[in-house]
């Protein structure tokens, strides 16, 4: 028997359901027994490749297959969806099995990832491609709005930010590491990224070493925009 909130109210991000069976095989985990989410996980993944493909099609009508490919990717990876997840505090809605309770699985983000493709085919299914797309572009916005110029697209921020910095040759980032916690399952790391010209310092979290330095250079090069 799962051990999460049992009731959830069948609305999502204003999105009232009209069958909320719908909502809750979404928000339920393997772990926690049927029906589970995983059926409408696999249609989820293919709606939101194909809402994020129409998307870059439509603002980048200069761009080749390639450059579209490498940004979806981008868009659609494990992290970024789980990022859009937490955004909507998805993991305390989740139905979870006593074992994914303990080990923290709202909170991780295959979990949290799946969950959002299944929330996605549930809405799909329950009010149609429009009102799935419309809903899907206001959670993706911040992120298409933040890819990168056409030409570094597939390039993640660490590498971005030291071609920033060799092209102007100055010193590279210093990345410190400053905490570590968790237990074995579910650690969590914060890392330092220090730029000496110009001079900045930013922070950046993830769940493994190398995301909370891709946070914290992301960070560092959105200040470089603002300066």
């Amino acid at each position: 028997m799962a051990t999460s909130n049992p009731s959830h109210a069948a609305v999502f991000e204003g999105h009232a359901f009209a069958d909320g069976s719908l909502l809750t095989q979404a928000l339920s985990h393997r772990s926690a027994g049927s029906p589970h989410n995983e059926r409408l996980e696999f249609l989820g993944d293919a709606l939101l490749n194909l809402i994020i493909a129409e998307q870059l099609y439509a603002r980048w009508p200069k761009a080749d297959e390639g450059a579209m490919t490498r940004a979806r990717a981008e868009l659609v990876r494990e992290s970024a969806l789980a990022a859009v997840a937490r955004s909507l505090d998805l993991g305390a809605r989740l139905n979870l099995g006593p074992g994914e309770m303990k080990t923290g699985g709202h909170r991780r983000d295959s979990i949290l990832a799946d969950a959002l493709e299944a929330v996605i085919a549930a809405l799909y299914l329950d009010g149609g491609l429009d009102a799935c797309r419309n809903t899907v572009l206001q959670w993706f916005e911040p992120l298409l709005a933040a890819l990168p110029p056409l030409h570094q697209v597939g390039k993640d921020a660490k590498t971005r930010l030291q071609e920033w910095l060799q092209a102007r040759q100055r010193a590279l980032p210093v990345y410190v590491l400053l905490e570590e916690s968790g237990d074995e399952h579910d650690k969590r790391f914060r890392v330092g990224c220090t730029l000496a010209d110009p001079t900045i310092a930013t922070e950046g979290s993830g769940t493994s070493r190398r995301a909370a330095e891709q946070a914290a250079a992301e960070a560092a090069l959105q200040r470089i925009a603002l300066e």
